[in-house]
């Protein structure tokens, strides 16, 4: 676990560590949300990067008779 300091101007650096594993590079876009008592921050990934995440995802669902 790391530890963070809060500048004057509201402002965190992310520690290189987190950084490295996470592929961030400077400037890249960040969502911020509130979550119970902590603050989470979620990269933006371009749509396009996305493409074919889910391969090989399992897509059977058993259905009951009553539901399409």
């Amino acid at each position: 676990m790391y530890s963070v300091t809060l500048s004057p101007k509201f402002q965190v650096v992310i520690p290189q560590a987190i950084r490295e594993a996470l592929g961030l590079k400077a400037g890249e876009k960040l969502n911020v949300m509130r979550y119970a008592n902590r603050v989470e921050f979620i990269p933006v990934r371009p749509m396009q990067e996305m493409r074919g995440f889910l391969r090989g995802i399992d897509t059977s669902i058993v259905r009951e008779d009553d539901r399409l």
